[in-house]
Order: C-alpha cells, then structure tokens, then sequence
C-alpha cells in the first residue's frame, strides 16, 4: 500500500517508519526543509512543502495513494490534509492535541476516517488507523515493549479518573479505551474509568506487574 504522511516530527518518522519496515511504499511531506532533507537522508521520497496544499499533495503521489495522514502539531494543516484526501478517495487519520474537548473531536471525527492523539496513541497506533485497522490487532511495537489488556476492577485506584491524565510506571501507556463487553477505541478527552472497563497498555515487560497494580491494586496480586 502506498502512504502519504503529512508532518516528519516525532510521530509522523516514527509511523513512516514502521510502515516501510512493513514493506508500504510511504512519501513524506513537510514544509520544513531540514525536516525534508533529514527523511531523505532516512531513505524515504519527500516533498517539501504545506501538507494542506493540494498541488503539494499531488506531488507526492495523491492520485495513487491509498491513505493519508495529516501528522503536524498544526490541526489546521491537519485538516486541510484529510480534506483533500478524502477527495481523492483516500482513508484519513487526523492528528488532534489531547486536550480537544469533545465537541470539537465529534466536528472532525465526523469528517474523516480515524482521529488520533499522539500524546496517547503513538505511532503503532497512527500506523494501525492509517491501515484502518481495528485497535485490538497492534501486536508488537519493539522488542522492548509489550501490549497488554488489562480490566479495571470494582477497587481500583483509578476509578473514575480520565483515561488521559493516567500515570502509569515506567512511561507505560493507555492505547485504547473499552466498556464491559464492548470492543477497545481511542479514549476521548472527557472518558473516565469505570468498573469493568478494560484499557490497552504498551509497556516495558518488566514493567508489567507494576502497571497491572496501578490499574488493579490489590486485585493486582
């Protein structure tokens, strides 16, 4: 599959990437130069230049692109992107700031395929929406990480805390988000825990157990 990631900072190298270790074809774009220069020393084709210019976009290969996503810290960019995409038939996952307030996620979640959070989500899961596949099937992210789902307990600590403002041990991570017997997405900004939940964490091994007693408690042992 061919890919167009709008934005080389963190999260769009990290799922450009792990996309071309898949074996996709991915072509980077962003309108700084040294951003540009550094994905083609990296191996990948890039165009320099705004991501939510269409001439841009064509550039980069648009017409044959199977999806795109608009990766920058800039939403509005963002959005131009997934715009223009989605003219051209391609899926599009639109990166937001953590702290969108609901109302506003409903407004851009409506207009294209999967909305995503870095912060939360990183670049396994930005890889995974832009595949368009489902959160539950990320496997492994590195060698020195581990996926784990994890139920939340009638005592655990974190009851009714935000998904988003979880601290977890070791730089441990919530990917997704679910309710009793219903299936995991992406947290949104106002979500909070409840008894039964079940949430997806990417963590060191090692770190595992500490993680699970952050979560559980002492439902943990």
């Amino acid at each position: 599959m061919k890919f167009i990631i709008v934005g080389y900072g963190r999260v769009g190298r990290r799922t450009a990437a792990t996309l071309r270790n898949e074996g996709h074809e991915v072509v980077v774009v962003d309108i700084d130069r040294e951003r540009v220069e550094r994905a083609i020393e990296e191996g990948f084709e890039s165009v320099q230049g705004d991501g939510g210019d269409e001439d841009v976009l064509e550039q980069a290969g648009l017409d044959d692109a199977d999806a795109v996503g608009g990766l920058t810290g800039d939403i509005n960019v963002n959005f131009s992107t997934c715009v223009i995409g989605d003219a051209h038939g391609c899926r599009t996952v639109l990166r937001v700031d953590e702290d969108f307030s609901e109302e506003l996620y409903d407004s851009y979640s409506d207009a294209v395929d999967e909305v995503i959070y870095p912060e939360r989500l990183g670049a396994a899961g930005a890889k995974t929406a832009l595949l368009g596949g489902d959160v539950n099937v990320i496997a492994e992210i590195a060698e020195d990480l581990a996926v784990a789902s994890i139920a939340i307990p009638a005592d655990s600590p974190v009851l009714g805390d935000r998904v988003v403002e979880v601290e977890l041990p070791g730089n441990a991570r919530i990917y997704a988000h679910g309710r009793a017997r219903e299936s995991m997405t992406i947290p949104l900004p106002q979500t909070v825990l409840e008894t039964g939940d079940s949430v997806a964490v990417v963590v060191d091994p090692d770190r595992l157990p500490d993680v699970r007693t952050a979560l559980r408690g002492d439902a943990a042992a």
